[in-house]
């Protein structure tokens, strides 16, 4: 396996040269070479106060950024979906931004839904500073393309809604619109979200109490439906330690309304690094430290000819869960020019719910 050739919304690899950009090759360090040499870029420290509507915008002094969102949907007749919408930033140089043609920033997207039975996806590539994809905050946008999450008005600063997302790929499309009556989170300890033990971290809020409403097509196939969803916003300039080689992600809609968010950062000598955030129904955030999360892979897939561990054990002791994860969809590849693995998912234990996970580098 060759870790230059993945990406996922945490993970905007800066080799583009495939596609005309020479310049933004990159020398791989650690995980997508995200625990490359950040010099230049503005640095990610504790302390730091979050604005909005400005933090719903680009940050182009860091290096990677993404806005992510994931719901878990089902139609009248309980049939279950997902559906996964992401637009990453990267750039390329640091100093200020040039205009037209000579900006450093490069835009990614990539959209995705996934049923029992099928798992699609698309992708698309823009330059900045010519109008093919970016952020603006007063009325807020999103695009990249056609693909749009878009303010519709009144826009809550306090909550981030509502919103409408769209994105459509040659055998799927969807419309969903995103409402929410708790405040956005700040994950981590009160934004600023570790990565190693090392310095790496990143800034990182969610709206993890969005209601989706809207339809999805699926190889022509429309569907009405509804469901919790997920938003993730969080930008860096050296996320990963050198010696990072992927993670596993998981975001967790509790059915009691609490919401849960953990992931494991894989380093090569088997010392992974755990995080995460209980997010009580009333909106408080309480960090998880590492000594008090467990996830252990139970069950694996071979898919797109790698191993994939697709069914989980959850155990956060302090809070009473321990339940069992398993896929909707074993095969939720994502097989675009940078593949990993994104679907939603079902837990059982403890406690039940939905949610999604995101694994890299396998």
């Amino acid at each position: 396996m060759n870790a230059d050739r993945h990406l996922s919304r945490r993970t905007f690899v800066a080799s583009l040269a495939g596609l005309g950009f020479a310049a933004a090759r990159a020398q791989a360090q650690g995980f997508a070479g995200l625990g490359g040499e950040a010099a230049g870029f503005a640095p990610v420290a504790p302390g730091r106060k979050f604005v909005f509507p400005d933090d719903f915008g680009a940050h182009p002094e860091f290096r990677i950024e993404w806005w992510y969102v994931t719901a878990n949907l089902h139609d009248t007749n309980g049939a279950v979906y997902g559906a996964q919408w992401t637009l990453f930033r990267q750039a390329m140089a640091p100093g200020p931004q040039r205009e037209g043609w000579a900006n450093q920033q490069v835009w990614m997207g990539h959209a995705a839904v996934t049923s029992a039975t099928a798992h699609r996806f698309s992708e698309t590539f823009a330059r900045g500073g010519v109008g093919q994809a970016g952020v603006t905050i007063a009325p807020f946008e999103a695009w990249i393309d056609a693909w749009r999450m878009s303010a519709l008005p009144p826009l809550s600063d306090e909550t981030f809604a509502p919103l409408q997302l769209t994105a459509a790929g040659t055998d799927f499309d969807y419309a969903l619109r995103l409402d929410a009556k708790r405040p956005l989170v700040l994950q981590g300890d009160h934004g600023y979200s570790r990565k190693s033990e090392r310095g790496q971290a990143s800034y990182y809020y969610s709206q993890p109490y969005f209601t989706a409403t809207g339809t999805i097509v699926i190889d022509g196939q429309s569907n009405a439906v509804s469901g919790p969803a997920w938003l993730d916003r969080e930008w860096s300039s050296q996320p990963l330690a050198a010696d990072q080689t992927g993670w596993d992600w998981f975001s967790l809609h509790l059915d009691g309304g609490d919401k849960v968010m953990l992931f494991r950062l894989r380093q090569k000598d088997g010392g992974h690094y755990f995080a995460g955030n209980w997010i009580g129904g009333d909106g408080r955030s309480v960090p998880l430290l590492s000594d008090s999360i467990d996830m252990t892979p139970l069950a694996f897939t071979d898919v797109a000819h790698r191993r994939v561990p697709t069914q989980w054990r959850i155990a956060v002791p302090s809070h009473g869960l321990a339940v069992d994860c398993a896929p909707l969809n074993v095969r939720s590849w994502m097989g675009t020019s940078f593949p990993y693995w994104e679907g939603p998912i079902a837990f059982h234990g403890s406690h039940n719910g939905v949610g999604y996970l995101e694994m890299t580098g396998y």
